[in-house]
């Protein structure tokens, strides 16, 4: 079988009588941007350039059904408590803290998005000297948005004032990262330039 360089198998372009044939299936929409970014952090790991992982959601498991000993299945479960942020981790002795987030909206971010435990989180993040964005997917492009300036926009809902971020606001205070192949998101470059230049 042939790899790419990233170890991914090819998978050879189907023709339209095999893609008439294949179902559709909607189980992983929504999941590029997580996917792209586990790919990318994968890659900065490998590659000893940081090290960031995607944080797990505590859950409390209630009720499991045991069919057979080899598998079990989780019947009833529940959210322990209010996530934070999606990705943490450290790069040059800087704690990193950051949010991913997706929309189709083709005019403005909403933020709506964005949950008051997570923008709290990242206030003390930046409080105690770490270093705090979300990463945008919007209209199939990627930006880098300093916790700063979300924290702006949010205070600014919280007022009575615009309840999304638009897009000329996006392109005037985020910095864009452009799409690429190893890594596919590469924030750390941003941040390098931001906080270590």
């Amino acid at each position: 079988m042939f790899r790419y360089p990233n170890g991914k198998a090819y998978q050879p372009i189907a023709s339209t009588q095999q893609k008439k044939q294949q179902s559709i299936t909607y189980s992983n929409r929504g999941m590029t941007l997580e996917d792209d970014l586990n790919e990318t952090n994968r890659y900065y790991l490998e590659n000893q350039v940081a090290v960031i992982h995607k944080k797990p959601t505590p859950v409390q498991i209630v009720n499991v059904d045991y069919p057979r000993r080899s598998a079990a299945v989780i019947k009833e479960a529940y959210f322990k408590q209010s996530s934070t942020t999606d990705y943490n981790g450290i790069y040059k002795g800087r704690y990193i803290d950051f949010e991913a987030k997706e929309t189709k909206n083709k005019t403005s971010f909403p933020l709506q998005n964005f949950h008051k435990h997570q923008i709290h989180h990242m206030k003390s993040v930046l409080k105690h000297g770490g270093i705090s964005f979300v990463i945008l997917s919007m209209l199939n492009e990627f930006y880098y948005l300093e916790a700063v300036h979300l924290l702006e926009f949010w205070d600014r809902k919280e007022t009575g004032g615009r309840k999304s971020i638009s897009y000329s606001e996006l392109e005037l205070v985020a910095h864009k990262i452009p799409l690429g192949y190893q890594p596919r998101i590469d924030y750390i470059k941003i941040i390098e330039e931001l906080f270590f230049s």
